[in-house]
C-alpha cells in the first residue's frame, strides 16, 4: 500500500507544525511524514492525517516524550515510523509497519555505511538528506535494493524532478508549494 502511494503521489509532505497539518489536508498527497507533537498529541495528530485518507508515518525521533525503544513504535498507531535508529526500524517490520530508515548522507564515510545500516534493519524504504546532491542521490539509488526517498531542502518542481530522473521513488518536503505542484 506504501509503496503504491509513492507511485500515485512521488511528493510527500512532510510536516512540522498544526499549520503544516492543515495544508497537507488540502492536498492531493497521499503520504504525510510527521515531524513535530509528543507523548500528549501524536495520537491526535495521526488520527487526524488517517481520517483524511492519508497514510501517516510518524518520525519517532522527533517526538517528545518518546525514547528510542520497541514500545515508542508501538505507541504511535501511524502506518508507520521513520526513525535514525536501525533497531526501531526493525522493530516496525517486525510487526508489520512501514518503516522507513533516514540517513544522513553527509560525507564519504556517511555513504559507505549505508549498505551496513539497511542490511541491519531492513526498511521498506530509505530516506536520504539532504536531497540537493543529484550525484550522491543517484549513487545511492544505484547500490540501494530497497527504494529510496529524498528529502530535505528541496524548493522547487525543478528540484523535483531531478530527484526523481536521479531514481528516487518520491521526495519529501516541508515547502508547501512543492505539495500542491
Amino acid at each position: 500500500e506504501f509503496k503504491d502511494a509513492l507511485e500515485d503521489s512521488p511528493v510527500i509532505a512532510a510536516i512540522k507544525d498544526d499549520h503544516g497539518l492543515k495544508e497537507c489536508l488540502k492536498s492531493d498527497i497521499q503520504v504525510v511524514f510527521i515531524l513535530y507533537g509528543d507523548i500528549c498529541n501524536i495520537a491526535d495528530i495521526v488520527d487526524t492525517v488517517k481520517q483524511a485518507g492519508k497514510m501517516a508515518l510518524v518520525h519517532l525521533d522527533l517526538i517528545n516524550g518518546l525514547s528510542a525503544k520497541d514500545v515508542a513504535v508501538d505507541f504511535t498507531k501511524a502506518d508507520g515510523i521513520i526513525s535514525t535508529k536501525p533497531a526501531l526500524i526493525k522493530h516496525a517490520g517486525e510487526i508489520g509497519l512501514t518503516s522507513v530508515l533516514r540517513l544522513f548522507v553527509i560525507d564519504s564515510m556517511a555513504y559507505e555505511n549505508i549498505q551496513k545500516h539497511v542490511k541491519g534493519a531492513r526498511p521498506d524504504v530509505i530516506e536520504v538528506l539532504p536531497a540537493l546532491m543529484p550525484k550522491v542521490v543517484k549513487r545511492v539509488c544505484r547500490i540501494s535494493q530497497i527504494p529510496v526517498i529524498a528529502g530535505g531542502l528541496v524548493s522547487d518542481k525543478e528540484d523535483v524532478m531531478s530527484l526523481l530522473q536521479a531514481g528516487v521513488v518520491s521526495v519529501s518536503s516541508t515547502n508547501k508549494e512543492i505539495w500542491f505542484m
